[in-house]
């Protein structure tokens, strides 16, 4: 768990960058990145000469043995002048980690070094550059559970809205997301609009801590935790080096995260994931020429909203498992792409639940309402009645301050209440959840929007007779009257 006073160091080291002129937290985010994975290849040299030190064994070592090698440790550089930890850092460090793609393969850290392409050093001179390794050099990063804490922090702070905004959920919802899927240790896991990587650290963190002793006793579970459950897919590069950085930082060292556009036809995946987990950007529509023939097929449309969907569809294997965030548009939508698309998860696949979020969950970054689909790929449908939820608050404040209250959130209840789905049979319409029969839903034309099924109780407002209503106006007249004359005779 991560400290106030490690906050605080996080949070000076920030201000720092932002007085010399970095204000765009992606950039600073970025520039961290880099210094950790920096410090972690001096780490990881340290414990291999330790080692072969003891075990009189050889290693491959990451750096040159030769001084100039040895100079871009840092353990070395760390406490030279501030010019010249720029200069090496600038000079040196950064062209050599773009050359170590491959270079170093199996070790933890180096699996970030694939991300590596158009990295850009943009600490602007050398008193801040070393004022940040300075800051890095006492952060607990050989923690490596407190130093995925100090990693998520620091995603956190992504206030800022538009482009950066867009990358993040919030992490809250995530939790809520995977603990309503329960990741199993032999899951296959993809987030294919992964931004920095939310989604499945939250996955492998709740897989940590419900296997814990698989992982530390079955080899071949390890493996497949640190090298095979998790893939993400992105198109911005900063994006895929933050997120190699994260998932690599909570001990999936060889989780695939990919350069890829995800609704195009380079992206081939098909029935090979048991479970997505996904808040897909939604930016309208996509050059047509450009997407998957197999998503128009299934739902003829460029919505990148309803092809997410179908995508989901393609990517999982039978009996494979979805909780994705969808706009409220997808559940209520009035062209045939949308009747189509729910059509499918109705009719040919199993529809679980619909929770319906409030619109300032995304604030600042949007206003929009969103829900929450989770559905089954079965393709022979199995769907008999979908379980309602009418979220009413995420324990914040739905204004663009989006601050913590004090009153309990309902996510405790949704989790509770969608493991014993069994009991909201007997809940009626005008409770917070309910079940609705799948025969209902086809004669609303698949409409998936709460509000279609709720029924809304009116309390009767009784009020007195409008003779009685008039006597109290002329009563708080006289009385007003008489205030008034009181005052102008004082006057």
């Amino acid at each position: 768990m991560i400290t106030g006073e490690l906050k605080s160091k996080i949070d000076k080291i920030w201000n720092d960058m932002f007085s010399y002129g970095m204000s765009n937290p992606l950039v600073v985010i970025e520039q961290l990145t880099y210094l950790f994975f920096i410090k972690s290849l001096d780490d990881m040299e340290t414990d291999n000469e330790k080692a072969a030190a003891i075990f009189g064994t050889d290693f491959t070592r990451i750096f040159p043995a030769d001084a100039a090698g040895q100079e871009m440790r840092w353990s070395v550089f760390q406490n030279r002048k501030a010019e010249d930890i720029h200069a090496i850092l600038r000079d040196k460090l950064f062209p050599f980690i773009k050359e170590l793609k491959g270079s170093a393969k199996g070790a933890d850290a180096c699996a970030y070094a694939r991300y590596m392409e158009n990295a850009v050093f943009s600490l602007p001179n050398p008193l801040i550059t070393e004022k940040v390794v300075t800051a890095v050099s006492a952060l607990p990063l050989s923690d490596r559970d407190l130093k995925g804490d100090l990693y998520e922090y620091m995603i956190s702070k992504l206030q800022t809205a538009g482009r950066v905004g867009q990358f993040r959920t919030p992490r809250h919802i995530i939790r809520m997301m995977v603990r309503l899927m329960r990741p199993q240790l032999s899951d296959r896991i993809v987030d294919p609009a992964c931004g920095t990587g939310g989604f499945l650290v939250g996955a492998g963190s709740f897989v940590r801590e419900h296997y814990n002793r698989e992982l530390r006793t079955d080899k071949c579970m390890q493996e497949h935790f640190e090298n095979e459950m998790f893939t993400g897919y992105d198109t911005d590069q900063t994006m895929l080096r933050i997120t190699a950085m994260n998932t690599i930082l909570h001990g999936m060292d060889g989780a695939d995260i990919q350069f890829s556009d995800a609704l195009s036809k380079n992206n081939t995946d098909t029935n090979k994931y048991t479970l997505v987990l996904a808040n897909p950007p939604f930016k309208g529509s996509l050059d047509g020429q450009n997407i998957a023939g197999s998503l128009t097929a299934k739902v003829k449309t460029t919505k990148t909203e309803l092809l997410f969907v179908a995508l989901f569809l393609r990517m999982l294997d039978a009996g494979g498992r979805c909780a994705c965030i969808v706009p409220d548009g997808v559940l209520f939508g009035a062209s045939r792409a949308h009747k189509d698309l729910r059509k499918e998860l109705v009719d040919h696949n199993l529809l679980q639940a619909v929770i319906s979020m409030p619109s300032g969950v995304f604030k600042p970054y949007a206003g929009v309402s969103t829900a929450i689909l989770i559905f089954t790929k079965t393709g022979t449908g199995g769907t008999e009645r979908v379980w309602f939820y009418d979220m009413k608050s995420d324990g914040f404040s739905l204004d663009d301050k989006r601050e913590p209250l004090d009153h309990t959130d309902d996510i405790e209840d949704i989790v509770a209440r969608f493991s014993r789905m069994g009991d909201e049979a007997a809940r009626a319409r005008t409770e917070q959840s309910f079940l609705v029969p799948v025969e209902e839903i086809r004669a609303n034309g698949y409409d998936l929007s709460i509000n279609k099924y709720k029924e809304i109780e009116y309390t009767p407002v009784e009020y007195p007779p409008v003779k009685d209503i008039m006597q109290d106006i002329r009563r708080l007249y006289w009385e007003l009257d008489g205030l008034l004359g009181e005052l102008e005779r004082k006057i």
